[in-house]
């Protein structure tokens, strides 16, 4: 039997349990061309929010009645394609279930004896991707420039921060909390981290950066976007890659108030997807998946267990209740 979470509801402000419904099918059976893979990991990302709203967007909204989008890493256990093999571990997007159906496209083999399957819907996966292409591409990233980088603890801007170091930048991060900040510091390398929660984001930004940021990865918009606009060297460049804080509003997003800093700065504030880089994955992998083997880079996944406890799991993205990349073991064994 195949265990399948369902969007039922378009949530109004924070998701809760009414937005899913967790149902038991038959596994189906799969026709010429296409593959059934036993899924074990799903990833929960911000990013899953934004699909659940209806509206234009760089990806179609989710529809009514359909399985949970997610990425996912698992193992083909029936195949009718020739390109994939019985046995074979791969990642794609497979949704939250425990059993998917697909004619693999979008999908490609991994291997579970060069790094944990976890590790291949984070660091390896699209977290990873989104951090490698958004500070070296979209950022144009130099040795001895200032980053600043926000979600510093969270799957995507703690790879960022770390690839800014391993370049010879000076990397400042913000994240929640005393226990997240040090483990920024003290573990991932950052030069600093400014605690959000507790302490005064506009002196810290002038504490730590005197003379300002080069660049700025945002991955919460809101007020520490609009803080962090009022700290711009000359050219500094913002990426606009997530906008966590603004995801369950009831109301209009908050937008920034100090955009003229990019004005009498130079500056540039882009958006960027990282499907956009589809192509290059393999590339930004293998990148990766070299300073992972040196040392040089640090991964860590928060896994839970339990497709029945997939809302609750999922909201520990918006609380901050997690570090690093938070996955989903969907399988009972």
């Amino acid at each position: 039997m195949n265990k399948q979470l369902l969007f039922v509801k378009r949530p109004k402000g924070e998701a809760d349990a009414s937005t899913w419904s967790l149902v038991t099918n038959p596994v189906p059976e799969i026709e010429e061309g296409q593959i059934l893979v036993k899924q074990h990991y799903v990833s929960l990302d911000p990013a899953m929010r934004g699909w659940m709203n209806e509206g234009k967007s760089y990806i179609a909204p989710m529809e009514i009645g359909s399985v949970m989008r997610a990425g996912s890493v698992g193992q083909v256990v029936v195949s009718k394609n020739p390109k994939f093999e019985v046995g074979q571990f791969v990642a794609g997007t497979g949704g939250v279930q425990q059993y998917a159906v697909t004619d693999g496209k979008g999908f490609y083999q991994v291997d579970p004896q060069l790094a944990p399957l976890p590790m291949y819907i984070g660091t390896l996966g699209m977290p990873g991707m989104t951090a490698y292409f958004g500070i070296t591409e979209v950022a144009k990233l130099k040795e001895g420039e200032t980053v600043l980088v926000s979600g510093a603890a969270g799957a995507v801007g703690s790879i960022v921060g770390q690839i800014a170091k391993i370049k010879g930048c000076q990397v400042i991060g913000i994240a929640g909390g005393p226990k997240k900040c040090k483990y920024v510091v003290e573990q991932l390398g950052f030069d600093a981290c400014i605690d959000y929660k507790n302490e005064n984001v506009a002196t810290r930004f002038k504490e730590e950066c005197p003379k300002g940021v080069d660049i700025y990865f945002d991955n919460v918009g809101g007020e520490i976007l609009d803080i962090a606009l009022t700290r711009l060297r000359r050219h500094a460049r913002i990426v606009i890659c997530g906008a966590i804080s603004q995801y369950n509003n009831k109301t209009n997003i908050k937008g920034p108030s100090n955009y003229l800093s990019l004005l009498v700065n130079r500056a540039s504030m882009t958006g960027m997807v990282v499907f956009d880089y589809a192509d290059r994955y393999k590339e930004g992998a293998q990148i990766l998946g070299g300073w992972l083997a040196q040392g040089k880079l640090k991964s860590r996944e928060d896994v839970y267990k339990g497709i029945e406890k997939f809302p609750e799991t999922f909201n520990r993205l918006f609380t901050g209740d997690k570090m690093g990349k938070l996955v989903l073991k969907v399988i009972d064994n």
